[in-house]
C-alpha cells in the first residue's frame, strides 16, 4: 500500500526485541505525530506507558478514538490496518509487541 503525504510529525518507534518469536516496539508521540498508515502482519498487543488520547484513522475515512490507561494492555488481530495519532496535548508512549507465532 503505498502511503499519503504525510502532513503530521512522525511518531518514534524503538525496536527493543527482534527475535524468531517477538518484535517488541517502543513508539513515543509528541501531541499531533503519527504512525502513517500501515496494517499488521501479526496479532499484537500494547501496553501503554502514559495515559493519553489515540485518534485512530481508519480505511474509508472513518475515525474513532482510543483513551489509553498506562499499564492497561489491549490486543488485536493481525490484519487491523490503520493510522494512530496522538490526539491529545501531552506526549504519549506504548509499547507495542507483535506476535510471531500463535500458539494454538
Amino acid at each position: 500500500m503505498k502511503e499519503p503525504l504525510r502532513c503530521r510529525p512522525p511518531a518514534v518507534a524503538t525496536v527493543q526485541i527482534d527475535d524468531a518469536n517477538v518484535r517488541v516496539t517502543r513508539w513515543d508521540f509528541e501531541p499531533g505525530a503519527e504512525t502513517g498508515w500501515h496494517r499488521h502482519g501479526m496479532a499484537y498487543v500494547v501496553v501503554p506507558a502514559t495515559d493519553g488520547t489515540l485518534l485512530v484513522e481508519l480505511p474509508g475515512g472513518e475515525t474513532m478514538t482510543a483513551e489509553l490507561k498506562c499499564g492497561v494492555a489491549y490486543a488485536r488481530a493481525a490484519g487491523v490496518e490503520h493510522n494512530v495519532v496522538n490526539g491529545g496535548t501531552a506526549p504519549l508512549a506504548f509499547v507495542e509487541t507483535e506476535l510471531k507465532h500463535l500458539i494454538g
